[in-house]
């Protein structure tokens, strides 16, 4: 069977560039045999930065392309020539990107906005050239600063789906249905579990111009959270999603008891999804007469609001939609501009991503970036902040929303 092109998971390894080397240049003219330090500086190395972009929704560009390299800046010449600065790199991600350095697990930064950039890796300061250090007593420097190193990081990319609609069910609930009749999406359907294998979107029209996005998951069994099924995959799509649609079909054993299981698999995997506001669907009720349905009533659970649907049979579809877009555009269950994100928790992670290895011919250095005349060797190789004047510091973090690469 072919691989899926939906990539939601993917292992890089990204480095930024190192700073030039200073110039220990000492200025010579024909009539001017002593003209004292002119080294000039080195420039900057590139940046590595992040671009939410609402045209992608996979991570699959970045499986082929494991290596993001800025490049180096270039070393400082004569007569206070500053060095070329690196060319930074831009990652374009889709909207709802999470990044997590891949040795820890640790959470770096996210993207949720079309547009929104953050500066991923810093590029290493350049070195100041000799002229910064020539003082009344120490007129000829023949030393300069070396250029700051760049950071090399592999990092994980873990994309969660954004909508307003999340459909949560077990398999053979009738979600994909559901998201097939009330919108253009085509999922596929059959009758036999774990038909959806990999997320759906649909925008579903509501009464005119106005819209709401739903997304339908494969489908969730007792344990997924636990590593069971394909629910444990893909359960991290329902964390970025505004209101969650639990499905259960009419002819269940017990739908008190599903419903249970279904929440306490969301609680374990994470437990923020406690807080998400819930509406229940009773799916395939084209077999109920209104009698039976009255009973049924009795026995739901308690504290969620509960519809009657058939799909097949478009019962109960304006009613869910009406329902769905009071839940979504209340205050209190709009989608937060940025929300709280957990550590890659060792359950979660994808064991063929994480073993990959990248090999030794990718991470070595591609150049030196020396510039002017080499180093003293007898002076240090290291300097300490103070010899860095303030247009060389940045205060600012190593992970960071910018608004332009160019301003930073």
């Amino acid at each position: 069977m072919a691989e899926s092109n939906f990539i939601d998971y993917v292992k890089i390894l990204c480095r930024s560039g190192k700073g030039g080397r200073g110039s220990a240049h000492l200025h010579r003219a024909k009539y001017i045999p002593k003209g004292g330090p002119d080294g000039g500086d080195g420039g900057r190395g590139g940046h590595i930065y992040l671009k939410g972009n609402r045209n992608l929704w996979t991570l699959i560009h970045l499986k082929y392309t494991r290596h993001i390299f800025a490049t180096d800046g270039q070393g400082g010449g004569e007569n206070q020539m500053t060095g070329r600065d690196g060319e930074d790199r831009t990652i374009e991600v889709p909207c709802g990107t999470a990044v997590y350095d891949a040795e820890t697990g640790q959470f770096l930064c996210d993207v949720t906005r079309h547009d929104q950039v953050v500066r991923l890796l810093k590029g290493g300061r350049g070195g100041l050239g000799n002229t910064h250090f020539k003082t009344a007593t120490r007129q000829t420097p023949r030393f300069a600063q070396p250029g700051e190193p760049g950071v090399e990081k592999a990092v994980i990319m873990e994309l969660k789906l954004l909508a307003d609609v999340g459909l949560v069910g077990f398999p053979n609930a009738g979600k994909s249905t559901l998201l097939s009749v009330i919108s253009a999406a085509k999922p596929k359907i059959a009758n036999y579990p774990f038909t959806t294998l990999e997320p759906n979107l649909g925008i579903v029209s509501y009464r005119g111009q106005q819209s709401f996005v739903m997304a339908d998951i494969p489908g969730i069994i007792e344990g997924a959270s636990e590593g069971k099924g394909l629910g444990l995959r893909f359960l991290r799509h329902i964390e970025r999603n505004a209101v969650l649609l639990f499905m259960i079909p009419a002819d269940s054993d017990d739908i008190n008891h599903e419903y249970e299981v279904l929440c306490n698999e969301l609680e374990t995997f994470n437990p923020d999804l406690v807080s998400k506001p819930r509406v229940l669907a009773i799916t395939k009720c084209d077999m109920l007469d209104d009698e039976l349905i009255d009973e049924m009533r009795a026995e739901l659970p308690d504290g969620i609001e509960t519809l009657f649907i058939s799909s097949v049979a478009q019962m109960g579809l304006t009613e869910l939609k009406d329902l769905l877009w009071r839940t979504i555009n209340d205050e209190r269950n709009r989608i937060p501009e940025t929300s709280t994100q957990r550590d890659l928790d060792e359950r979660h992670r994808e064991k063929d991503e994480d073993d990959f290895i990248f090999s030794a011919a990718d991470i070595d250095s591609e150049s030196d970036s020396e510039g002017g005349k080499m180093l003293d060797e007898d002076s240090p190789q290291q300097w300490n902040e103070e010899y860095w004047e303030s247009d060389f510091e940045d205060e600012n973090k190593d992970f960071q929303v910018v608004s332009d690469p160019d301003d930073a």
